[in-house]
């Protein structure tokens, strides 16, 4: 949620607490009237006339604290005077209404202030005081939440951009590397094979499109994602020839989920990189996606070396291109889909590692268009 509809939620609701706060306490004051001094009216009338008084009352130091402090915080002191003095005004715009709704003479506001109602407005004045400064303080706390709140929504949106920027200089590093590699084996191939080199340029081309608008934006569908890691696989499958295969597999449905970019070339190039580089037969790497309980599930599996005995995921390696990317992408996880979003690598069978990555479908955006 952005900060702007942050702010306007939390407003929402504090207006919300606030009516529902004033509106309990009008009908235990009512209750309260009913009980202890036995009126002749029945209960319905004496909660009609109390709902009225109390929101006169308390539209009355609103509109009074609006006036002199705007959306400044208000003085203690001058604001208790307000409320007392809000008593008898409010007092009499509330009855006024009441006895007008249950058609009664309404007198002039002397007439009632001198009538033996005098009792019943001080009695208004010290609930007005006790109910201003009741919610006076259930107002600060709200404040407090919601700049807490604020504070939050800023932090995550800061953490974001950061990691948004981390991404893009991962991507700046890995892009000029793995082209220079592929111009290398491009060059080469023209001399001795022209249709191959033909094919491996066209990947190149396709990969570098594709690439290039993944690091423009901060979302992507799976089926964009896919063809970026299919076009990255095949370049990979022609300059390792035989000794890589690979398999993806995108069910239809999902092609339109949104993901964020990004997220599982890290993980095919550490499969690669560290697992079937080093191997002298190679191996496969697969890459699918599937839909479990309502957990957008990704694997990337691949029959290399297999994670190392003293595999530690907490360590840190020198070599940005493994554990820190692992890392990058856990915390994108958790900043974008929540606590409940994972990435889990486990050792494959016979041999190799899955990467296991899991969404939330709740937390995941559903494009609207492939």
């Amino acid at each position: 949620m952005k900060l702007n509809e942050l702010m306007r939620d939390q407003k929402s609701k504090k207006l919300m607490r606030s009516l529902l706060a004033l509106t309990i306490f009008n009908s235990v004051i009512a209750l309260f009237i009913s009980l202890i001094f036995h009126t002749k009216q029945p209960f319905s009338m004496v909660w009609v006339f109390s709902m009225l008084i109390g929101f006169s009352i308390n539209a009355v130091i609103s509109l009074s604290s609006f006036l002199i402090w705007r959306h400044q915080e208000p003085n203690r002191v001058a604001f208790i005077l307000i409320c007392i003095g809000a008593a008898p005004v409010g007092y009499y715009i509330g009855t006024s209404i009441g006895l007008f709704l249950y058609n009664f003479d309404v007198p002039a506001f002397a007439n009632m202030m001198q009538s033996g109602n005098r009792s019943a407005v001080i009695v208004s004045a010290f609930v007005s005081v006790f109910g201003g400064v009741f919610f006076w303080n259930q107002s600060q706390l709200a404040e407090l939440k919601l700049q807490r709140e604020q504070e939050k929504a800023r932090t995550a949106a800061i953490e974001k951009q950061a990691m948004q920027a981390q991404l893009q200089l991962l991507q700046a590093q890995i892009e000029p590397h793995m082209l220079f590699n592929t111009l290398a084996n491009l060059q080469g191939l023209i001399a001795i094979d022209t249709e191959r080199a033909q094919h491996m340029l066209e990947q190149l081309i396709r990969y570098l499109r594709a690439s290039l608008n993944s690091a423009r934006t901060q979302k992507t569908t799976l089926k964009h994602e896919f063809e970026l890691l299919t076009a990255y696989l095949e370049l990979l499958a022609i300059r390792m020839g035989k000794r890589m295969r690979y398999d993806v597999q995108l069910p239809t449905e999902l092609e339109a989920q949104q993901i964020a970019p990004m997220l599982l070339q890290p993980l095919v190039e550490n499969a690669i990189k560290h697992g079937l580089e080093p191997k002298v037969d190679g191996g496969t790497i697969s890459v699918r996606a599937s839909l479990e309980q309502q957990e957008l599930v990704i694997h990337i599996a691949d029959t290399g070396l297999g994670l190392g005995p003293d595999y530690n995921e907490q360590h840190v390696a020198q070599d940005h291109q493994s554990h820190v990317g692992n890392a990058n992408i856990r915390e994108r996880l958790q900043a974008l889909y929540g606590a409940n979003a994972s990435l889990t690598l486990r050792a494959n069978q016979p041999c190799g590692v899955v990467a296991e990555i899991r969404i939330p479908m709740a937390m995941s955006d559903h494009a609207t268009a492939p």
